[in-house]
């Protein structure tokens, strides 16, 4: 069995998740259309063909390939790094992209999920495609949406890349 990995469309955490990533011995990595576009602009796309498992990008209007969860094909799921937008649809039950449907249907399949959500604090220090040091204040809504995501049964939402790297060691 094998990890799924989500790559939404977020800048934050996103090269160290790519390293992480880079270490697995099988994953099978989906990419939303955004999470495309991230990755070319931090210039990280490059290391995709170097993932042991499948790329997948979000082609289609469905998500046939979601199916693997009920093959029993990934001992877990991880979406990271994880938009506030994709984290509003997890909250709300919303499956309309490759990125919530994978979500929908590995909670539907009781797969253990772990989300790293790019808006964790209030006030953050990220970094630009350029590699500048900016600041970030995630919204009210976006915290609260963590907040909620957090009482999902069989999800746990990470603060950081080694948090959720010890959690991945359990399915490895």
């Amino acid at each position: 069995m094998s990890i799924a990995w989500g790559i939404t469309g977020a800048g934050h955490f996103l090269a160290e998740c790519v390293d992480l990533i880079l270490e697995l011995e099988e994953v099978d990595v989906f990419i939303s259309k955004a999470g495309e576009e991230v990755l070319r602009m931090y210039r990280l796309d490059d290391a995709l063909p170097k993932v042991k498992g499948a790329v997948v990008g979000d082609t289609r209007a469905s998500a046939p390939v979601v199916g693997r969860f009920a093959k029993s094909r990934y001992s877990a799921l991880v979406i990271a790094p994880a938009t506030s937008n994709s984290v509003a649809k997890f909250v709300c039950g919303i499956s309309d992209s490759l990125i919530t449907n994978l979500f929908a249907q590995g909670g539907k399949h009781r797969v253990p999920i772990a989300v790293l959500p790019t808006d964790i604090a209030p006030e953050m220090d990220s970094l630009s495609p350029r590699g500048r040091a900016i600041k970030v204040y995630p919204r009210p809504v976006d915290l609260e949406s963590i907040a909620k995501l957090e009482e999902f049964p069989g999800v746990r939402v990470m603060k950081d890349v080694e948090e959720l790297r010890e959690w991945l060691a359990t399915f490895l």
